[in-house]
């Protein structure tokens, strides 16, 4: 059997929580892996999970929290129950572009607008009609490209909404960024990036307004329709039978875990100092994939390098330091490294990768 790496940079699936595996050890013991998913203490489990996402990540009382399969699915619910006619998407990599495909399948009237990894929008030349467009869609942190949009560029998007929605995909940065919830109607992600645990649940945040929006369209036609996913977790239920594992485990992990007033700030500086480092070392022509320095995530950090040089770089990470890095996507597959600046990924680790690189410009140095 391969030797497991001591730590992953992977951006998804990712590092989980080394208390995950007590948590499920725990799971068992206490019977969670089969209750009833309409009993009282399912519904109080999804109380209390709620209750501590509303305080450990700063979500407002009055938005209503639901539970999916993954942000994936997030792309149905919204093209079936809050896209009668047609949403924008605006999109600079895989995930905005998969988001957009989705939505076009259902809704063949969407529109998109593909931009450069390096530039940041102007939101009030948008090419979207307020008046005829039902949702403005967003990636705010596009794990592909290793790019993010601020909170000021979805604040001015939202100013020039008008009767549009503004739905924001946060799946790698759910979790590792202080996001303003009140700056747009809908929100959602995954739990196995910055919430540190394996994948198979989803989020789904939803302004007051959105979720009149959903009664307004009146969907009903689906087992998600939002209309239905609502009604039901007024009274801490799913329409389905739901993930009664995934949603034990975020309630502990976020329980355990510190306020988002404390995670995001360390986050930052731990890309601050990573992005510093290659940008002024460039260990064998390593550096960031991002140069507009407004444009980079915080939560995946993304090197760019020949294509040989990248193979050997993560091969020579795990054989030798037992570093897993992240591999590139999409466009930037053969030629770029992603990093995972993940609460669930210590400290330890980042000072192990810097080693490394250390390592190998010093072996560089000494031919």
């Amino acid at each position: 059997m391969a030797t497991l790496p001591t730590y992953t940079f992977n951006p998804g699936p990712a590092a989980v929580y080394p208390e995950v595996r007590q948590y499920l050890a725990d799971a068992f013991e206490e019977g969670w892996l089969s209750v009833p998913h309409r009993s009282e203490r399912f519904t109080a489990l999804v109380r209390h999970c709620l209750d501590q996402a509303r305080l450990k990540l700063n979500i407002p009382q009055d938005y209503t929290i639901l539970f999916t399969s993954s942000a994936t699915e997030c792309w149905e619910i919204l093209a079936q129950s809050l896209t009668p006619r047609r949403s924008f998407h605006l999109y600079n990599g895989s995930f905005g572009q998969k988001w957009f495909d989705y939505a076009r399948a259902l809704r063949p009237g969407c529109t998109g607008l593909r931009f450069d990894i390096n530039d940041v929008p102007d939101p009030a030349t948008l090419p979207f009609n307020p008046e005829e467009t039902d949702l403005v869609c967003l990636t705010q942190n596009e794990t592909s490209t290793a790019t993010q949009l601020r909170d000021q560029f979805i604040l001015n998007t939202f100013n020039r909404l008008g009767p549009a929605l503004l739905a924001v995909d946060a799946t790698s940065s759910l979790g590792g960024l202080a996001l303003k919830f009140i700056k747009a109607d809908v929100w959602y992600g995954s739990v196995q990036k910055c919430l540190g645990l394996p994948a198979g649940l989803g989020i789904m945040v939803l302004s007051p307004r959105a979720v009149a929006r959903a009664r307004e369209v009146g969907d009903n036609a689906h087992y998600n329709s939002l209309n239905g996913m609502v009604k039901q977790m007024l009274n801490y239920q799913t329409t389905h039978t739901p993930n009664v594992l995934g949603i034990y485990l975020l309630s502990r992990v976020l329980q355990a875990r510190e306020p988002i007033k404390t995670i995001a700030p360390h986050l930052a500086e731990r890309a601050q100092k990573l992005y510093d480092y290659f940008e002024q070392v460039q260990p064998l022509g390593l550096r960031p994939l991002i140069d507009n320095t407004e444009a980079r995530s915080t939560t995946v950090i993304g090197l760019q390098g020949p294509a040989a040089l990248i193979e050997e770089m993560k091969r020579r990470a795990r054989d030798e330091a037992g570093l897993q890095l992240g591999s590139g996507y999409g466009d930037h597959k053969a030629t770029s490294l992603r990093i995972a600046n993940f609460p669930a990924v210590p400290d330890a680790a980042f000072e192990a990768l810097v080693q490394f690189f250390e390592k190998i410009r010093n072996e560089e140095v000494a031919r």
